[in-house]
């Protein structure tokens, strides 16, 4: 967008040497720019899937004695609990077994 009013400009308004350099300034600018959210957007690593579940915190829905359900992520997971967790206990996630969340309770 800088570019294209650089080039307005320069066609229109500005004197005839120093419309070269504006446009090459706004196309310098432009490079940078996009250079610059191309870096931005690289730094962290898209994590997808169920796998991000695992270390996530969650809330019992029913008793887990061993199985049971929770929230975690706004989501209604199936989940197994061997140390056993009452309803509304506060649970931290170990793994996935298929479609069930392996869980602890927080102490």
């Amino acid at each position: 967008m800088l570019f294209i009013g650089a080039l307005l400009l320069a066609y229109f308004v500005v004197p005839s040497p120093w419309g070269y350099v504006l446009v090459a300034l706004a196309a310098v600018f432009e490079v940078a720019e996009t250079w610059f959210f191309i870096r931005l957007s690289r730094r962290r690593k898209i994590r997808v899937g169920a796998e991000t579940l695992v270390g996530a915190h969650g809330v019992t829905l029913s008793d887990c004695r061993p199985d049971g359900q929770v929230r975690v992520a706004g989501e209604i997971w199936g989940a197994r609990c061997e140390e056993g967790a009452d309803r509304g206990d506060p649970v931290r996630v170990l793994s996935l077994e298929g479609l069930t969340l392996v869980v602890e309770p927080i102490a």
